[in-house]
């Protein structure tokens, strides 16, 4: 792990990079092929770093048996409990986009991190106004620990400990230009 000196003093550490990262997805869509065995998975990215990981797992599995076409976009943003706390802003809706039937489907619903499940809370009731799934099946790629709801991913690319006040920043090439995870260390007074 890399360790720098981010911004107002804060710590930022290197977890991952981009060639960690796509050998983890790889490991993660081979595990996925291997669950769903003959059922073909249907993926559904909650907004917004979830979507292209889900395409990136798609392809994966589309590389092996089978091709994966049917994929979704989930925003949450309404299903959130904690939209109200700190001033009662409304959150920046950007809609979901699942153009296919999911009842009685295998969905992978994917996401970047995992940490309190909270948002996995919100996608699961956002998931069930289109319908009823066969199974859901939750593909994160870090799973920093720290739950607040009994959520656990069935496919982790890697899982970290970090401290509570700490911030799992994943970066993506088809959003931030480069691949990577970091790691931002608060100091003391809530600081990065």
């Amino acid at each position: 792990m890399t360790e720098k000196k981010g911004v107002s003093g804060g710590r930022m550490k290197g977890v991952m990079s981009a060639g960690e990262m796509t050998a983890v997805l790889e490991e993660m869509g081979s595990a996925i092929l291997d669950v769903c065995g003959e059922d073909p998975p249907r993926f559904v990215g909650i907004l917004s770093r979830g979507v292209p990981l889900s395409h990136r797992l798609g392809r994966i599995v589309s590389s092996g048996e089978r091709e994966i076409s049917e994929y979704g976009e989930l925003d949450i943003a309404l299903y959130r409990d904690d939209f109200t706390e700190g001033g009662g802003d409304w959150p920046e809706v950007r809609g979901s986009r699942i153009p296919f039937d999911i009842a009685g489907k295998t969905i992978i619903l994917v996401d970047d991190v995992l940490f309190t499940g909270r948002t996995i809370r919100a996608a699961l009731n956002a998931l069930m106004d289109y319908g009823r799934p066969k199974k859901v099946l939750l593909a994160v790629l870090i799973d920093r620990g720290g739950r607040e709801l009994p959520i656990q991913a069935d496919f982790v690319g890697k899982r970290i400990e970090v401290g509570e006040q700490d911030h799992v920043r994943v970066r993506l090439r088809e959003v931030d230009g480069e691949d990577g995870v970091v790691i931002f260390q608060r100091r003391k007074g809530g600081e990065e």
